[in-house]
């Protein structure tokens, strides 16, 4: 038996990433009472509405949702406060002012993909596979003022064929948080983790950082050695994708 309630979550993501740690919450014991996810926009070639893949998950639960465009607008945070969620889950979302984190009592949690402290930053997994690294994993842990810097609750680490693209490693991480998340929600619940400071796993590490990804930075670059070409082209797959000039055109 259980011998502590269930938890009240609010869940908060975006992208199908957080779609599989979203339905792992679902089919666990702990309520996630609300999600919140970026506001709809339009895309594509006819500029249509498209709702966030996370938000197609939350309508076809039934379950509560929240749209904001600002963080910090007050009737949001009334909204998100009248929920009384004892926990915040976040995957892959927007980063919270302390308003939003420190609202619940056991704060807010986030699942990260990589092994942190290193690959901080939007795209770890790219950077992860560009750099030709052979482990990564995943990582949750306690939101504070600097992004991805707050105390370790979790990790599970996962190893990168040589050939391997940063699609096929997303996917795996994907799976791999989901399940990492229901046990550190389910550690949390039962009051059993112990948070390690991040500067503790430093120690002695160069660490990587892992910043959004922009068009000019997916340039291959030829004159690098064949290895460091390879990984950064397989980095870069199946998006945003890497691209060069040939005879004037690109490709």
């Amino acid at each position: 038996m259980n011998a502590a309630p269930p938890l009240k979550i609010v869940f908060m993501g975006t992208p199908d990433f957080a779609v599989a740690s979203l339905e792992r919450m679902l089919s666990g014991r702990h309520r996630v009472v609300a999600v919140v996810t970026a506001p709809d926009k339009p895309a594509g070639r006819g500029q249509q509405v498209r709702f966030s893949p996370v938000k197609t998950c939350a309508l076809a639960h039934g379950l509560p949702l929240l749209q904001p465009d600002k963080l910090k607008n007050h009737d949001f945070l009334h909204a998100l406060g009248s929920y009384g969620a004892d926990l915040f889950v976040v995957v892959a979302f927007r980063m919270l002012p302390r308003e939003v984190w420190t609202m619940p009592r056991l704060g807010t949690i986030n699942v990260h993909g990589s092994l942190l402290p290193q690959y901080r930053g939007a795209a770890p997994i790219h950077h992860a596979v560009m750099n030709g690294e052979k482990t990564t994993g995943v990582t949750t842990f306690f939101i504070e003022e600097q992004i991805d810097t707050g105390k370790i609750i979790g990790q599970r680490s996962l190893s990168i064929g040589e050939d391997e693209d940063t699609g096929s490693v997303y996917s795996r991480l994907m799976v791999l948080g989901a399940e990492l998340l229901a046990d550190t929600v389910e550690d949390l619940a039962q009051g059993r983790v112990s948070p390690v400071d991040q500067s503790t796993r430093a120690q002695g590490e160069s660490l990587k950082e892992a910043p959004k990804l922009h068009r000019d930075t997916c340039q291959i670059d030829w004159n690098q050695p064949v290895k460091v070409v390879h990984d950064f082209v397989r980095g870069l797959s199946p998006l945003p994708a890497a691209w060069c000039v040939f005879q004037g055109k690109v490709l």
